[in-house]
């Protein structure tokens, strides 16, 4: 086994929120209220979403604010459901602000969050957990690259909205999969299989790569690489990749539009792990 290695995504930042302001500066007034794969939300809602994001990091990491505290948590669901209430809060108040004041507020800020999370040790440990990874403490650099995950999708679903040009270069989109994938070993958690299994899956594109999921100690790990014949393959294009993680495609459709070989059992959990909290 080859472990995966960190990822450091602090220079994209940047380059994502200056992609967002710019989509956003282009659309006319029946574009923002277009709905997104998130059914909730429209277009509007999103930006609204990505510019609490920007605050709440300022907010909780920068300044240590933490305001509203959820109280008691004694679960997974308990979590997701107070971020829940959080984020339809939020949008709701942000009903009565202009679609150029939310742009112009997401790009006052965030060269403040790029300067806060630049200025991070990446190996340190980070104020929040990437619960969906099932990990209690994390490193920095995983809650900041979960944190990118969250700007890169959120956009794509403005952009998929409204018909606008995706963002799957490589350099873009490759960091996004490479964070996803590593709620896989949680998300199996639960799935018996033969000490040393093997399943790989394989994003097709540009952007793509190949992830190895293998059980040792009772427990599933992921690997860069396998040194045996894998029980299942599952190969997803990257166009769909992203929507198979956060909840923007239904199972069904994603299945038909993926390959699966092997034993299906393995391949088919995967389309019910979720790098969301959801």
């Amino acid at each position: 086994m080859k472990p995966l290695e960190p990822i450091f995504v602090v220079e994209l930042f940047p380059k994502i929120e200056a992609k967002l302001v710019e989509v956003l500066r282009l659309l006319n007034v029946e574009e923002w209220e277009q709905r997104t794969v998130a059914p909730q939300w429209r277009v509007k809602d999103v930006a609204a979403h990505l510019l609490d994001t920007n605050l709440r990091k300022l907010s909780m990491v920068r300044d240590g604010y933490f305001g509203e505290s959820p109280g008691r948590v004694d679960s997974y669901q308990d979590l997701v459901e107070f971020l829940n209430r959080l984020n339809a809060d939020w949008v709701q108040a942000m009903k009565r602000v202009s679609p150029r004041l939310i742009t112009d507020l997401l790009e006052w800020s965030a060269p403040m969050v790029y300067e806060n999370t630049r200025g991070l040790d990446p190996m340190a440990q980070a104020s929040f957990s990437v619960a969906w990874a099932g990990e209690e403490k994390s490193l920095n650099w995983f809650d900041v690259a979960r944190e990118y995950t969250e700007r890169w999708h959120h956009q794509q679903q403005i952009r998929l909205a409204v018909g606008k040009p995706g963002i799957e270069t490589r350099e873009l989109y490759h960091p996004v999969l490479d964070t996803f994938v590593r709620a896989l070993p949680h998300g199996y958690r639960d799935v018996e299989a033969a000490e040393g299994t093997v399943m790989v899956l394989e994003i097709d594109g540009e952007a793509g790569g190949k992830w190895f999921l293998v059980r040792m100690n009772r427990h599933w790990e992921l690997s860069s690489q396998a040194d045996r014949t894998p029980e299942a393959s599952v190969v997803i294009p990257q166009e769909i990749a992203w929507r198979v993680f956060t909840k923007g495609v239904d199972r069904e459709s994603a299945l038909k539009q993926s390959r699966l070989w092997g034993e299906r059992r393995l391949g088919e959990h995967l389309f019910g792990v979720l790098a969301v909290m959801a």
